[in-house]
C-alpha cells in the first residue's frame, strides 16, 4: 500500500499555482508499434505540396483548408485546435519492442532502473503545475514481457519516471485506478473500511518509524528518516484529498460495471481509462495524466469488425493479416478508435466551464508513438498529433507542420520539441533530453523558436 501510495510523490508536491490563474493541463497518450508518417498526411494537399511531402521538405499548411485522413475523422470538429507535427526524430531513444521511458525522457532506456537518467517530460510539467496527486499514469499493459510482466490489471512499473532511477507506477485497469484514486469518496462499506484502515496504518507507521530513527546512526538513520518522511507526505496528500472530497465525489467516473471487470476487452479498458483520466483532471486531483493506450505486447480484443479476435500487435507489425483484414487495415482500425477516445476527452473538456471559458482552453493533449515511425523504427521520424486549447502558449494550432527531415539543416528532435513545451510553460531549461550523436553537424540544443510565434 505504501509503495502504491508513494508513486505520485515528488518535489514541490503541494506548491500553489499563481493566484487567479487556471492550472495548465497536459495529457500524454502514447502508442506502441509505430505510427506511419504517411498515415497523417492530409489527402487534399496540392501536387506541389505532395511533392514536398514525398521529399520530406519543410512546409506547412492550414488544416482548415484540408481534409483530415479518414481515420482521424472523429477530430474534424477540432481542426482549429489541432496540429499534425511531422519531421521530429528520436534516434537517441530506445526504438525496439519495449521502449520503457524513452519517448517521454529522450534517452535510451531499458528494464534496468539504472537506465532512467532523469524525470520524464510529463513529470517536469507536473512540477510546474502542482496538484494533490501531481501526476497520474494509466496503462494498457502488455500481457507478456515488457513492463507489466503479465500483471495487466495491477499497479506496475509504468512508462514515466519521477527522477533518476525512479520509475513511476501505472494503474493497469479502470478497476484498480478507481479503487486507489477515488477510495476516499466511494460509498460502499468495504471501500470505506479499507480507507480508514490504511489511514490508521499510516499514522501508526509514521509514529513508529520516527521513534525508531532516534535509535539509529548514519546511513540507516537516513534511510528510516526518508521512509518516515514519505509516509508523512502520503498523509499530507490524503489530507488534501479529504479537503476536496465534495468536488471529487461530484466527478467520480460513472461507468457501467463491465468496465471494472478483470477480463474486459482492450477497447473497453481504453474507454474506462479515458473516463478515469477525465475525472482526475476535472476534479482537480491532478493536472497531468499519461496514458499508454497500447504497447507492442498488448493483446487487442474488441476491435470493430474483428471483436472476437485476439490481435497480436507484433504480428500486425510484421504485416500479418487478421481475418479478412490486411495488417494496414487493422492498424487503421486501432488508430480510428484512438481518435474516437481523443475526441471524447477533448469534447468533455470543452463542455466543462472554467474562468469564463472551458477547461480545454488550458489543456494540451499529445498523441504519439512509443518507438517512432514503424514497428522496427530507426527513430528518424516521430509524428505527433497535438490538440491544444485557446490559451496554449505555442503558435502551432490549426496547422500541418513538416519540419526539415533528419540530417537536413534546421532538423529538430524530440529533445527540441520537449524543450519548447517546457520553456513555454515556465521551465527555462537550455535543453531537455539526450543529444543524437549522429547529428554532429547540427546544433541540436534549444527550443523550436518558430513555435513561439
Amino acid at each position: 500500500m505504501l509503495g502504491a501510495g508513494s508513486m505520485a510523490l515528488g518535489s514541490g508536491l503541494f506548491a500553489k499555482s499563481t493566484q487567479g490563474n487556471s492550472p495548465k493541463r497536459f495529457i500524454f497518450i502514447h502508442k506502441g508499434n509505430g505510427l506511419f508518417p504517411d498515415a497523417l498526411v492530409p489527402p487534399t494537399l496540392s501536387e506541389e505540396e505532395l511533392a514536398m511531402e514525398k521529399r520530406k521538405d519543410a512546409f506547412q499548411v492550414e488544416l482548415k483548408n484540408h481534409d483530415l485522413p479518414d481515420w482521424m475523422g472523429a477530430l474534424n470538429e477540432h481542426k482549429e485546435n489541432m496540429t499534425i507535427l511531422q519531421g521530429l526524430s528520436g534516434k537517441m531513444c530506445t526504438t525496439g519492442h519495449h521502449t520503457w521511458q524513452s519517448s517521454l525522457g529522450v534517452y535510451k532506456a531499458n528494464e534496468r532502473l539504472s537506465s532512467i537518467k532523469w524525470a520524464t517530460v510529463d513529470f517536469e510539467l507536473a512540477k510546474l503545475n502542482p496538484s494533490p496527486l501531481e501526476h497520474i499514469e494509466l496503462a494498457c499493459f502488455p500481457s507478456g514481457g515488457g513492463n507489466s510482466r503479465g500483471n495487466i490489471n495491477g499497479i506496475e512499473k509504468g512508462f514515466s519516471a519521477r527522477g533518476p532511477q525512479q520509475p513511476n507506477y501505472a494503474f493497469g485497469s479502470p478497476k484498480v485506478a478507481m479503487q486507489e484514486l477515488f477510495k476516499s469518496v466511494l460509498s460502499d462499506k468495504d471501500s470505506q473500511v479499507q480507507y480508514q484502515l490504511e489511514r490508521r496504518l499510516l499514522e501508526f507507521a509514521a509514529k513508529n518509524e520516527g521513534g525508531l530513527s532516534e535509535e539509529l546512526r548514519g546511513l540507516e538513520k537516513a534511510k528510516v528518516k526518508n521512509y518516515a518522511d514519505s509516509i508523512d507526505d502520503i498523509r499530507e496528500r490524503n489530507r488534501k484529498m479529504d479537503a476536496m472530497a465534495d468536488v471529487i465525489r461530484r466527478h467520480v467516473p460513472k461507468l457501467d460495471q463491465k468496465y471494472f471487470a478483470d477480463d474486459l476487452s482492450t477497447i473497453d479498458r481504453q474507454i474506462g481509462h479515458g473516463e478515469i483520466l477525465l475525472s482526475s483532471l476535472i476534479s482537480g486531483m491532478t493536472n497531468v495524466v499519461t496514458l499508454t493506450i497500447d504497447e507492442l505486447g498488448t493483446r487487442y480484443t474488441g476491435i470493430k469488425d474483428i471483436e472476437n479476435e485476439n490481435v497480436n500487435l507484433h504480428d500486425v507489425g510484421h504485416n500479418k493479416s487478421v481475418g479478412k483484414f490486411e495488417a494496414v487495415e487493422v492498424r487503421e482500425k486501432v488508430r480510428r478508435h484512438h481518435m474516437a477516445l481523443v475526441d471524447r476527452v477533448v469534447t468533455r473538456l470543452k463542455e466543462t466551464p472554467e474562468d469564463g471559458g472551458t477547461m480545454f482552453d488550458n489543456t494540451m493533449l499529445l498523441y504519439f508513438p512509443d518507438n517512432g515511425e514503424t514497428h522496427h523504427s530507426k527513430g528518424t521520424e516521430w509524428p505527433f498529433v497535438v490538440l491544444a486549447g485557446n490559451k496554449v502558449k505555442l503558435d502551432i494550432a490549426g496547422k500541418y507542420l513538416r519540419l526539415p527531415h533528419y540530417g537536413k539543416e534546421g532538423h529538430k528532435t524530440l529533445g527540441n520539441w520537449y524543450t519548447t513545451i517546457l520553456n513555454a510553460y515556465g521551465n527555462p531549461v537550455e535543453h531537455y533530453g539526450a543529444i543524437d550523436t549522429g547529428l554532429t553537424d547540427l546544433d541540436q540544443k534549444g527550443p523550436i523558436k518558430e513555435f513561439f510565434g
